[in-house]
């Protein structure tokens, strides 16, 4: 049974999830399964099947209204989509059976890269490359799908940062269709670990059916305020800053699992100061990447208000 005090903690990680997902279109995952286990004391199976059981009405959602627009390339959904599921089929399988012990540093490991992996990219200022129409490979997208599935279901997260991130990046589609197609895909993902969990850990499934609810409720509550902040922040700016708290939280639960117990507090405060660095760099590199493409004819770049990731 939960307490007050905890219903309200996963609230507040569902309303802070969702404000970063409605900011940069990703995010929800890593965002609240971080949250859970750090503020709400969840353990990393738990955590993620909490996420997983949430995301289902979420997911399916997002993928009626971007096939309702025209986005979803369904060939590539089920190309990714399938292997993805199996991918998070395998994690769950693979998370419920690990230790809480052992399964801690593994899930805080896997949160911490795509924490990196956020602060990388969007340093970069998120620079488009000109589309080039040729359709990927039935092994790459299956390979793609397989990891990015994984790492979701384990790291109680990172579909997006994974899938997404991938595809924009070789420039193959516009990101609309990116964005769609992938979301559409998380539908099969999200379905897939939250059977995995089911069967691995039903009781304690059903016991989180309150975490469930409450995660729900503050992800409702923080929709419109989130669509609000997207009109107000710099996407480019809050995904640094996301990508940082998330290294933050993360990387010293790794560290001190690797036997380091001291000097933990340096390793916060240079995560704090690379992050902020880094995102700075990413602000001015996307305003100068504006400048550019108003310079250049025929050229396709993302400004400053970049294409929704997920």
């Amino acid at each position: 049974m939960y307490k007050i005090e905890t219903l309200l903690l996963i609230a507040v990680a569902g309303l802070a999830a969702q404000l970063v997902d409605g900011g940069l279109g990703m995010g929800f995952g890593a965002t609240s399964s971080t949250m859970l286990i750090a503020l709400a004391g969840l353990t990393p199976a738990a955590a993620s099947a909490v996420v997983h059981t949430a995301e289902l009405g979420t997911t399916l959602a997002s993928g009626v209204a971007h096939t309702r627009f025209g986005n979803v390339d369904w060939r590539t959904a089920f190309a990714i989509g399938i292997p993805g599921a199996i991918g998070a089929f395998l994690g769950a399988t693979v998370l419920v059976r690990l230790s809480t012990e052992a399964a801690r540093p593994v899930m805080s490991l896997i949160l911490a890269l795509i924490g990196l992996n956020l602060m990388l990219r969007f340093a970069r200022g998120l620079t488009q490359r000109k589309l080039v129409e040729k359709p990927h490979s039935r092994g790459f997208l299956a390979g793609l799908g397989m990891f990015g599935g994984f790492v979701d279901a384990t790291g109680g997260g990172g579909w997006g940062p994974v899938t997404t991130s991938t595809l924009l990046s070789a420039g193959r589609a516009e990101p609309r269709r990116i964005v769609g197609t992938v979301t559409t895909a998380e539908f099969l993902v999200t379905m897939a670990a939250t059977l995995g969990f089911a069967v691995g850990m039903w009781h304690d499934l059903m016991a989180n059916l309150a975490g469930v609810l409450a995660l729900l409720a503050g992800g409702v509550v923080a929709a419109p305020i989130g669509a609000w902040v997207v009109t107000r922040m710099n996407p480019i700016a809050l995904g640094g800053v996301v990508g940082t708290l998330i290294v933050f939280l993360n990387l010293p639960v790794v560290l001190k699992f690797l036997g380091m117990d001291s000097g933990l507090w340096v390793v916060r405060v240079l995560v704090l100061v690379l992050g902020a660095a880094l995102s700075v760099r990413g602000v001015l590199k996307a305003r100068q990447n504006s400048r550019a493409a108003g310079e250049r004819e025929g050229a396709t770049v993302v400004d400053a208000e970049p294409a929704r990731l997920r």
